[in-house]
């Protein structure tokens, strides 16, 4: 298990509860008060933590190793039913962008979303979860595939942007995520976007524009990153935590402005901690937002999501 600075409280504190249950293993001393001490103090210490977490310390949550990705939680959705598509029909297959077809319960949906890697080799292999221009393509393929045949779609938003490099610009990667929203806009099926881990610039809402958008307690969703915002106002990244701040990038802000519309509770100590509540939480939610809008008509789910997006940064004095 790894902690992130703020958490090497607990993890002292998991390290004396391990050693003392050792001890009354290992020995004939009751050790039975001690543990449930230190096991108290853990909990306390945590819900103490984990309430007043800064702005940044969430968008170090949501880069956690151990944070479920994209193919985690569809697999736990899904497990074996889900079906992965491959291809733009163009270029070709981008690893960084995951789709295909799964079935929660009974209802058929098209999952589509950013995949990261687990370690150096397979971090290239998905190019570190940014998506070139093929990427975005291929997942309008599927969800042009999904309303063809009247299938809801999910997207799961976890990218630290659009991939920059030269060849994704000569290959039109601004043109591939406007046509995604253009087309997102006014496509004809449900759309539930579910922002679990980061959500940055457009490379998040080449995916994310939906009937519902709605956001992991520890996710964050802006225009650009804490580190490149602090080198571009401050000409350095050690004024993150301060851009952090500013950017209103939380769950909880990105509710208070309409950016979102609900945000998924994540277990005490973030979605890394216990998978299998968050996973079960991320379910009853798409059943949930599912069972809001499947009785909409195709006209009044791109009506509503129109509307929803053209309401943003509207003021009304």
């Amino acid at each position: 298990m790894e902690y992130l600075d703020f958490e090497l409280p607990i993890k002292e504190l998991q390290e004396q509860l391990e050693k003392c249950q050792i001890i009354g293993e290992e020995s004939d001393v009751d050790v039975t008060e001690t543990c449930k001490k230190i096991e108290k103090k853990l909990v306390e210490t945590k819900k103490d933590i984990y309430k007043n977490l800064t702005a940044w310390q969430r968008v170090q949550l949501s880069r956690h190793p151990n944070r479920p990705y994209t193919l985690d939680h569809i697999n736990a959705l899904c497990g074996d039913s889900f079906l992965e598509l491959h291809g733009d029909r163009n270029v070709k297959d981008d690893k960084a962008m995951i789709g295909g077809l799964g079935k929660i319960g009974d209802q058929t949906y098209m999952f589509i979303g950013q995949q990261k890697g687990y370690n150096t080799k397979t971090r290239q292999y998905r190019n570190f979860g940014m998506s070139n221009p093929e990427g975005y393509r291929k997942a309008l393929r599927l969800m042009k595939s999904a309303e063809k045949f009247g299938i809801p779609v999910v997207t799961l938003i976890d990218t630290p942007g659009a991939y920059p490099g030269l060849e994704a610009e000569e290959r039109g990667q601004g043109e591939a995520i406007a046509r995604n929203i253009l087309e997102m806009a006014r496509l004809e099926v449900p759309i539930i976007s579910i922002v679990i881990g980061e959500g940055a610039s457009g490379g998040a809402l080449g995916i994310g524009v939906g009937n519902r958008v709605l956001m992991l307690e520890n996710a964050w969703y802006s225009v650009i990153s804490p580190e490149n915002c602090s080198s571009i106002l401050w000409r350095s990244w050690d004024q993150k935590e301060q851009a952090a701040e500013a950017l209103k990038l939380t769950a909880s802000d990105a509710k208070k402005l309409k950016v979102v519309d609900s945000i998924i509770k994540e277990p005490l100590g973030g979605a890394h901690a216990d998978r299998e509540k968050t996973f079960l939480a991320v379910r009853d939610a798409i059943e949930k937002t599912y069972d809001e809008l499947k009785n909409l008509s195709p006209k009044d789910l791109v009506k509503e999501r129109m509307e929803k997006y053209l309401a943003m940064g509207v003021f009304k004095g």
